[in-house]
């Protein structure tokens, strides 16, 4: 039996109709595909607010239309030049080769390099990081590196039959820095493992990859994202970009540590890791890395630690008494550690470690191949061939130091950095960045302009790094400091009583170009200016 329709659906039936009518087919038709298209148009707008704030995208948006008009992205661009040159100005690359020359020069060539090295900048107890080995490059520990390095020059532990030296000396690197950081400890799980890499830059990168990869295995994330504080280093941008990652960059807090409850409430279902540094590059503060390791394993993704800086001076301060927190293998929730050899360990420069908790995520670092016709093919790193003299120079320094060098080392570089601490704080148009707890010394200034006290101290000899958000001056004390840390205090004073008495831009300093750098609200032209200078300089 068939039921007539009730009347209220027949009269809706005939006003629907009724009032559709007035419109052409084609615009019925049309309508809900144009709704769709405004629909996805909003989103990706929404979207990029999320992902960017809406104040960024206001500005780049406006940004972009205004290079719409005639002559204005001429003008921008010419600006842009301006300043790159500038960046430029003691680049100068006249008689710079740009062919073979006909008749090798053999070993005469080892004069001509001397030469050239006599126009680097003077280093020597100088740099903000940079050279970590204390004394001159000629005796000591420098002198034992380089022979070390000259030994194994030629070897290349891609070929593992041919150099079981090298293949040896990356695994007790490997073993021995693992050591420092937990391994022999029952929290760790007793399956710490890793690889030599060619420095912290890779190591986070296939720390990252790997993290990646896992949680794709064990979660199916196809879409991944990764959680870092703003503090954390750039090397998470590179390998975001790389690996097509999400990136979310969150606040650190007001002791700029990364902020536990900002990560937390950008975890979702996509995020495979968080990180934390220990310390951070910037104003060398350890984040919480056990409420970090709390929440990575409440939600079960993984998490990085940056000792990058701290991998062989942390264990070593802790042993000497100083207040450090936890921040290795012991603590549960860490996944995956980058540490530096070739900073506080003193090894050549160009070794670095990235360390695992288990075998099942390192596998997810590794490449195999099995259909190429040049045989069977697997490799660990990014890099296929890799220099074995760096290899066998980190293994050198570690075994010559032995874990007495290197306390008597973090002891000599922790005090000069309580001193310089001091120093500081003893200057009244300075403060502190944070509290410090490791050796790298961050300080600003609300009465001069922190760059322009920089770029004083630059034509004093100094290399110090200028940061921003907020605007200072970091420096990362070595070895080659120790001995210099009064003489830093006074050139420190000096230049700060310099810029109060007369303050204004240095000629040829770049006080007036990391100023504007950081008043530019579109980032996107400071991130064109840094692109243009690099293009220009490599």
């Amino acid at each position: 039996m068939v039921f007539p329709d009730p009347p209220w659906l027949n009269q809706f039936r005939a006003s629907t109709n009724s009032f559709l009518s007035q419109y052409e087919p084609l615009t019925l038709l049309l309508s809900p595909l144009f709704a769709l298209l405004l629909a996805l148009i909003l989103q990706s707008f929404f979207l990029v607010i999320h992902e960017r704030g809406l104040k960024a995208t206001i500005i780049s948006f406006v940004m972009s239309s205004v290079k719409l008009v005639p002559g204005v992205s001429k003008y921008i661009d010419a600006e842009k030049q301006k300043i790159v040159d500038k960046l430029q100005a003691s680049g100068n690359r006249d008689g710079w080769k740009t062919e073979l020359p006909r008749s090798g020069l053999g070993n005469k060539v080892l004069e001509q390099m001397k030469d050239e090295k006599q126009k680097d900048g003077t280093w020597q107890g100088k740099c903000s990081g940079t050279v970590y080995i204390g004394g001159n490059e000629h005796e000591g520990h420098f002198s034992l590196i380089n022979e070390a390095c000259s030994m194994f020059a030629h070897t290349n532990p891609l070929h593992l039959s041919v150099f079981p030296s090298v293949v040896r000396f990356e695994a007790e690197v490997v073993a021995m820095t693992a050591a420092l950081l937990g391994s022999k400890e029952k929290t760790s799980g007793g399956q710490i493992c890793g690889n030599m890499t060619s420095g912290g830059t890779e190591s986070i990168l296939l720390a990252v990859k790997s993290s990646r990869d896992y949680m794709k295995a064990k979660k199916g994330i196809t879409k991944p994202e990764m959680i870092i504080p703003v503090s954390a280093h750039s090397a998470y941008d590179k390998a975001a970009q790389y690996f097509k990652i999400k990136l979310w960059r969150v606040p650190v807090d007001k002791e700029f540590r990364a902020d536990v409850k900002a990560v937390n409430r950008h975890i979702n279902k996509n995020t495979i890791m968080i990180v934390g540094s220990a310390p951070g590059f910037p104003h060398g503060i350890i984040d919480p890395i056990e409420d970090l390791g709390d929440l990575a394993s409440s939600y079960g993704i993984c998490l990085h630690v940056d000792l990058c800086l701290g991998g062989f001076v942390l264990p070593f301060a802790r042993k000497l008494g100083y207040p450090v927190p936890p921040f290795d293998f012991t603590v549960q929730g860490v996944t995956s550690i980058s540490v530096d050899v070739h900073k506080y360990g003193l090894a050549p420069k160009g070794t670095s470690v990235v360390l695992y908790r288990n075998h099942e995520i390192r596998k997810h670092q590794f490449v195999a191949v099995t259909e190429w016709t040049g045989g069977l093919y697997v490799s660990p790193t990014i890099a296929g061939s890799r220099p074995g003299g760096l290899i066998a120079g980190a293994w050198a320094a570690m075994i010559s130091l032995g874990f007495e060098g290197y306390l008597e080392n973090t002891k000599e570089i922790m005090e000069a950095s309580k001193s310089i601490q001091k120093g500081i704080q003893d200057i009244p148009e300075l403060f502190m960045i944070g509290r410090p707890d490791m050796s790298i010394i961050a300080f600003g200034s609300d009465v001069v302009d922190i760059f322009e006290v920089n770029d004083v101290m630059s034509s004093k000899g100094w290399h110090l790094n200028a940061l921003q958000r907020p605007n200072s001056v970091h420096i990362c004390v070595t070895l080659q400091h120790v001995p210099v840390v009064q003489i830093f205090l006074k050139d420190l004073r000096d230049s700060v009583q310099t810029v109060k008495e007369n303050p204004g831009p240095v000629s040829g300093g770049f006080a007036p170009i990391y100023g504007a750098a950081g008043k530019m609200p579109d980032r996107g032209m400071v991130q064109d200016l840094l692109i243009e200078f690099m293009d220009s300089s490599c």
